[in-house]
């Protein structure tokens, strides 16, 4: 007989003995999801309706006018999708804590974020005195940095679609598919149902409310993503018996369906709880954990357009560094909060969790590699009681939510003013956000056709896939951002022909991968050792080390870039106040005064529907006052100023070494 509290039911679901098809389905979870929906969708109305979203520098870079704690959130909630959630708690269910270890290796990569990268991005604005009256020029994506820095489009063009491939196949379909996970395993949909579900509610806020929307709803979901988890944990551990029974425990989870399958198939490994492994024949080696990790967080936290854009929406530097910190504080819980209850749920479900036989694994979960990515799901599903569970799954469409509007702002970003402004360099703002937003509804739609490919990849552990393409392909980029910063004899020959070189030896072990299979451990892939044989972390190190070796030694037998290019746009030349003349002029200008000569004409009165079409996107024609020379002036110094407040500057910079002590604290208890 169950008893009801304030409508959290203390009788738990019985769905995985088959008396209940659906867990969702009391009035309690509905109510709590209902409420979360609803919250959400305030929360991005308001911050819709309270800022400027018919602008570039609005719709793309919040106005420049954000401050510490929402970017903090934002970081956090932009980086830790539902694929974390899914991906981290099932590679955690299957080898241990060890891939807890790329969380906290980004507590010493955001403090290179905030402290090395951002200033010379903000500092790369453009100051020049002969460009036109009313106009001016900022910084919006990363591949628009490297177009300053060394002249030319390829390098851009390259950086633009490559990151768009990555969005696609890395971060957008994995992290609805593991959304989707959650929503089948609760309610019993058909993935793909689930997904349109998903998106339709996702891409409404990311379409209309540009990047403030996307902050702001990001730090909602920031804490009930905390607050949610922490309640999970406590229960997971209070089901095991606490820590020392769940370190017992977890070793002698071993399935009761075995067959004549080898034993290291599917018995715990005995360094499950430990971090660092052997550099041979360790799951992750910790040589690349700690060097090939380090290359791939560089390129994410440093160089990706998702995490740099919010960076930019600072209103100054000292609100950019407090906000990694921050970031870098809230990406200590991922070790308890999704690792550490992956594993629980292989002791509390190893059936279905740890499952080896391919016939007993399809039945689980219609994967023949594994099931440890219902790891999570499973545990929400079965141990939450009701109200609770629906808060859980509220926590894992925030994830799902603010990963892919946080993607999908990006993705815009990126289309629009690195692609289409090449194709259209006189397009109007209007013009631009129109495209933008269109480009999400591609982009939609070629991510969920490549869900399959992320269902079967790397034996089923989706954080594994993720981390393996990235390794692959983004070396080459963290070597170009490196060099280009600290590097300036690099130029754009050195540049372009070390990234495509890069990315044809990346593409040769991807593309054989995934022709021969990844496999598992019942069934080994069949691709060859000298191509799959080293590990991708290892891989990465190679990958980069080449990359560097072949841009600098290019660089070196071509023409330097004279330092009248380079001000403000490297490290050395950080600090130069003299006149940067670019190397190649820019595509689109954002041009104040062009802009109010149109909107002064006379026009058509548009209709009534148009009119709240245009308005609920942000569209709607404003007669912005103009400004004067000197008022241009003294905005683009604010655009492309770092000073800080010595206090300020203290007190992050004093945050920071704590930080870092933390995080190498956490390292040796646990490595």
């Amino acid at each position: 007989m169950s008893k009801d509290y304030f409508g959290f039911s203390l009788m738990r679901s019985n769905a995985s003995n088959g008396t209940a098809g659906v867990a969702l389905n009391n009035a309690a979870d509905i109510s709590v999801i209902t409420i979360y929906f609803v919250v959400v969708m305030v929360v991005g109305v308001w911050a819709m309706i309270s800022t400027n979203r018919a602008t570039v520098g609005g719709f793309f870079l919040a106005g420049r006018s954000m401050v510490w704690w929402p970017i903090g959130a934002s970081l956090f909630a932009s980086n830790i999708g539902s694929g974390h959630f899914v991906g981290i708690a099932g590679t955690a269910a299957a080898s241990g804590i060890a891939i807890g270890g790329f969380e906290w290796n980004a507590l010493f990569v955001v403090v290179i974020l905030g402290w090395l990268f951002v200033p010379i991005y903000i500092k790369a604005g453009v100051n020049e005195t002969h460009r036109p009256q009313y106009t001016f020029i900022y910084v919006v994506t990363m591949p628009e940095y490297l177009k300053k820095r060394f002249g030319g489009q390829r390098i851009r063009i390259y950086l633009s679609v490559l990151s768009l491939f990555l969005y696609v196949f890395t971060k957008i379909s994995a992290d609805m598919f593991s959304g989707a996970i959650f929503i089948n395993q609760a309610l019993g949909l058909n993935i793909y149902l689930a997904v349109v579900m998903l998106l339709s509610i996702t891409a409404l806020y990311t379409v209309t409310g540009g990047l403030a929307a996307v902050i702001y709803t990001d730090t909602l979901q920031t804490i009930i993503m905390v607050v949610g988890s922490f309640i999970l944990m406590g229960f997971a551990l209070n089901e095991v018996g606490g820590y020392e029974q769940f370190q017992l425990r977890y070793m002698e989870a071993v399935p009761s369906v075995t067959a004549n399958i080898s034993a290291s198939c599917y018995e715990p490994r005995a360094d499950s709880f430990h971090i660092f492994r052997n550099a041979i024949t360790g799951d992750l080696p910790w040589p690349g954990l700690v060097f090939g990790l380090t290359i791939q967080a560089t390129w994410y936290w440093c160089t990706d357009q998702v995490i740099v854009q919010r960076c930019l929406s600072a209103k100054n530097l000292s609100h950019v560094k407090a906000g990694c910190i921050l970031c870098g504080y809230l990406k200590l819980l991922p070790m308890f909060l999704m690792v550490f209850p992956g594993m629980i749920s292989r002791i509390l479900y190893t059936d279905e969790v740890a499952c080896v036989d391919p016939i007993e694994c399809l039945k689980y979960c219609d994967a023949k590699v594994g099931c440890t990515n219902i790891a999570y799901p499973k545990l929400v599903v079965e141990l939450m009681p009701n109200g609770l569970r629906g808060l859980m799954l509220s926590v894992m469409m925030a994830s799902l939510m603010s990963s892919l509007t946080s993607i999908f702002n990006s993705a815009s970003t990126l289309f629009t003013m690195d692609i289409y402004t090449k194709i259209r360099s006189s397009a109007t703002e209007k013009e631009l956000m129109i495209a933008g937003r269109v480009f999400i509804v591609f982009l939609i739609g070629v991510s969920i056709a490549w869900i399959p490919v992320v269902q079967e990849a790397q034996s089923g552990q989706l954080f594994d896939y993720i981390q393996s393409i990235t390794s692959y392909l983004t070396p080459p980029v963290a070597a170009v951002f490196m060099l280009a910063i600290f590097c300036k004899r690099v130029n754009e020959s050195g540049a372009f022909y070390g990234l495509t070189i890069g990315l044809v030896i990346g593409l040769s072990r991807m593309i054989a991968e995934f022709a021969f299979g990844t496999g598992s451990c019942v069934e080994p892939s069949k691709c060859p050792t000298i191509i799959c044989g080293v590990h991708y972390l290892y891989f990465s190190i190679i990958l980069f080390v080449v990359s560097c070796i072949l841009i600098v030694g290019i660089s070196l037998v071509t023409k330097p870039i004279e330092d009248k290019h380079l001000y403000r746009l490297c490290w050395t030349l950080r600090n130069c106040t003299e006149e940067r003349i670019d190397i190649e002029k820019d595509d689109w200008i954002d041009n104040q005064e062009s802009n109010n000569m149109e909107i002064d004409e006379p026009k058509e009165n548009p209709g009534c529907c148009k009119k709240v079409v245009m308005s609920f996107c942000g569209l709607e024609p404003t007669n912005a006052p103009r400004l004067s020379a000197e008022e241009q002036a003294e905005l683009q110094r604010k655009l492309t100023d770092t000073t800080e407040k010595p206090l300020w500057r203290n007190v992050v910079n004093a945050n920071a070494i704590i930080l870092l002590c933390v995080a190498v604290f956490f390292h040796g208890f646990y490595g």
